[in-house]
């Protein structure tokens, strides 16, 4: 079986959250790495290609940042957010990208139904969570996210660059302020935070993908450049850009 690493940060800062994905992508000689981690404070991340002025919730957060990955506007409140890194040669990653979010997806729907929740791929219907015009990322849906109660629920994003992927996402525990009516675990009548679903999560990976996940901390020279690239995300200019 196949050994990945798996980090877990609850209570990071925006900025530490971000550049270690970023550092963790740009590991040329890591294993494939799982990565679950939670927010301090709840923070809007931006796509990489929006504009800060059409997304009318960033005037609201308490924190904004500008993901490297495209797609819409997501609150990191009362959520898990993961990433996976590893280099695009892996078998998750093989053939179209589509299939890739199918795999992915797949796996956190196994861990989803361990609590009874019944998520699913969208597939061509519409959902009572999409709404036109509001740059956020759990109101405007695509056939490969997961959705339950005719909302959506998880929804991720990739960036690919030098033969490596990063692939990250969020899995909505609880409402959010700035999100609406979407597709929540405790909709379902279920009580659950990021810390206490996670093992179910990292049980899926294993169950799912044949792997065994090994705790760790990023090495020193992914913490170091964590930091450093983890400021530019907070950049008022990086930020508003677009």
């Amino acid at each position: 079986m196949e050994t990945w690493r798996l980090i877990v940060t609850f209570g990071a800062t925006p900025s530490f959250n971000m550049g270690l994905d970023e550092a963790l992508l740009g590991s040329e000689s890591a294993p494939p790495t799982l990565r679950l981690y939670t927010w301090r404070p709840d923070t809007l991340s931006l796509g990489y290609f929006q504009r800060f002025a059409d997304v009318p919730a960033a005037e609201r957060a308490a924190k904004v940042v500008r993901r490297i990955t495209g797609g819409g506007a997501i609150h990191h409140a009362n959520e898990l957010t993961f990433s996976i890194t590893s280099g695009l040669a892996h078998p998750l990653y093989a053939g179209p990208l589509a299939e890739s979010y199918r795999r992915v997806h797949r796996v956190i729907a196994a861990a989803l139904a361990e609590y009874g929740v019944p998520a699913e791929l969208r597939g061509e219907r519409a959902l009572l969570s999409d709404r036109a015009g509001s740059g956020m990322c759990f109101q405007r849906s695509t056939p490969l996210d997961l959705v339950w109660d005719e909302r959506k629920g998880v929804g991720s994003a990739q960036r690919r660059k030098s033969g490596r992927v990063l692939h990250h996402g969020s899995i909505k525990l609880g409402a959010s302020p700035l999100e609406g009516e979407i597709a929540t675990v405790d909709r379902q009548g279920i009580g659950i935070g990021a810390e206490s679903f996670a093992p179910a999560l990292r049980a899926a990976f294993e169950r799912e993908l044949g792997c065994v996940l090994e705790s760790t901390v990023p090495d020193p020279d992914e913490r170091s450049r964590a930091l450093v690239l983890g400021a530019r995300y907070l950049d008022p200019e990086f930020v508003r850009c677009r």
